[in-house]
């Protein structure tokens, strides 16, 4: 489709990461993000858009791109095991703990891994969808960039001797324009991102975003600006209106590449969302430590057939494994007690019979799918147990949710998909999981866990998609790529 052609608009998806709502108003009531503003007057905007569990950003770029949660696409977490392969994934959550686990096997996993053979071939992603109807796809810096088009690495990049002692060496499929830090680039624009710095992304996104609007190269843009969320790590959430000063100089450098606002709004349709938000961290545990009647598999361990457990920290969420094969869920059960009174566990959830056990300092409840009570997208539910466990009000057929939002399905996904540990922990507010490297962020922000506090984000829209779900539930970050497929015409 040509943009000059009959049709729906352009659109650009706008993810600033780990945005969060209060920051976001507090920014544009300060005169600090006079884009975001403008799209905020001219569009529909939603301060609790729910992420998905775990809210860390591989979990949530998948759902974003895929409209599945990660029973669907199988993307489990920040760091998760791998059975198959007998060792640990680590997408970077530090650079610690991907030294822990091996800095080019953690670049390999993120860069390649992640996307051509962790994230499921079973559907398709946005990018896949719009290439497969003949749309012109683009994408700058995002963890999840799947398509239909192959791209070699660059050889215009300034980085590229390091790139190849890294072993960035292959091509992807990708974005029809695809520009990944300074790996891949579909044409020399001259931008740099100092291969993929904190600090230096949203610049390179920008000056890419606008050599792709000011030439006319895209129908379905995914512009990633991801600097917010160091930001916040570092500095904690208050300090995001800094970071969303920067996020609006690059959305404004697109719009003036178009024309100006005005012109750019007339030919563009845009979303800005978050895919979660943060939460301050007061402190942290570390919960290979904490089980320290286990035997727990190291990254590099010299002799792991004696592990017992497999422990994957993931920010404010973690998992664990129970790595003997016969009679996991009697296993899971007991290390569910042993976790009981770790400082800073505030839920922790397993499967048991077919059925999702959440054990909680305010009681155990459980669930499955089924006709007992109906949840606000309208999904059956069957509950029993202690309902402050979750928060949940269960009355006249109906759940309910307090600060624990869409806390049914999202758990739900998080336990059946297919890659996740035996049991899934959701850390308390102001609580952070120490990983592998060693490190945290107190006197920062993180984000990970079940609760509203790093769970609910920006939803904002301007000339796409209706003001609101018809059930009249909260947006969830999986209905954007329906929403991007609806604008288009080209629904699954």
């Amino acid at each position: 489709m040509s943009a000059a052609g009959p049709g729906p608009r352009k659109l650009v998806l706008a993810v600033i990461d780990a945005l969060a709502p209060e920051a976001l108003e507090e920014a544009i009531a300060a005169d600090r993000a006079p884009t975001l503003a403008r799209l905020m007057r001219d569009g529909h905007y939603a301060p609790d858009c729910v992420s998905t569990f775990p809210s860390v950003t591989p979990v949530a770029a998948s759902a974003i791109t895929t409209g599945l949660g990660p029973a669907g696409h199988l993307i489990p977490s920040m760091n998760w095991y791998h059975r198959g392969e007998e060792r640990y994934v680590e997408y970077g959550s530090s650079f610690s703990a991907s030294r822990a686990h091996g800095v080019f096997r953690s670049l390999q996993d993120t860069v390649y891994n992640m996307n051509l053979a962790h994230l499921t071939q079973a559907d398709r992603t946005v990018f896949e969808h719009l290439d497969d109807a003949g749309l012109r796809t683009a994408c700058t810096t995002y963890l999840i960039y799947r398509g239909r088009h192959r791209h070699e690495p660059s050889r215009d990049s300034p980085y590229v001797r390091l790139a190849e002692a890294a072993q960035f060496r292959h091509p992807v499929w990708g974005a029809r324009e695809l520009f990944y830090a300074d790996l891949f680039d579909t044409r020399n624009t001259g931008c740099s991102s100092t291969l993929g710095m904190p600090g230096q992304r949203d610049r390179h996104a920008a000056c890419v975003g606008e050599r792709l609007v000011a030439d006319d190269l895209f129908d379905f843009l995914l512009f990633s600006l991801p600097d917010n969320d160091s930001y916040s790590h570092r500095e904690g959430p208050a300090a995001q209106p800094e970071s969303i000063a920067e996020a609006d100089r690059a959305l404004a450098r697109l719009m003036d590449a178009g024309g100006g606002a005005d012109a750019f709004l007339a030919e563009h349709a845009v979303i800005v969302m978050s895919d979660h938000s943060h939460d301050r961290v007061e402190a942290a545990t570390n919960l290979s430590g904490a089980l320290d009647g286990w035997r727990v598999l190291e990254p590099v361990d010299l002799d792991p057939e004696s592990a017992q457990l497999a422990v994957c920290p993931a920010s404010r969420s973690a998992q664990v494994y129970v790595l003997d094969g016969e009679d996991r869920e009697a296993v899971a059960a007991r290390v569910s007690g042993d976790l009981e009174d770790v400082d800073g566990v505030d839920l922790v959830g397993r499967l048991e019979a077919g059925r999702a056990v959440v054990s909680t300092p305010r009681g155990e409840l459980r669930f499955a799918p089924g006709e007992g009570a109906t949840d606000e997208r309208g999904n059956g539910w069957d509950v029993d147990g202690d309902m402050p466990a979750l928060d949940l009000f269960v009355s006249g057929g109906e759940v309910g949710y307090g600060v624990y939002p869409d806390a049914l399905r999202r758990l739900w996904s998080a336990l059946t998909c297919e890659r996740a540990g035996d049991l899934v922990l959701s850390a308390e507010p102001g609580y952070e999981f120490t990983d592998w490297g060693g490190a945290d962020h107190v006197g920062g922000g993180s984000h990970g866990s079940l609760h509203e506090c790093d769970s609910l984000g920006v939803l904002l829209t301007c000339g796409v998609g209706p003001p609101r779900r018809e059930d009249g539930a909260r947006w969830s970050i999986e209905d954007v790529t329906p929403m991007v497929l609806d604008h288009f015409g080209a629904g699954a």
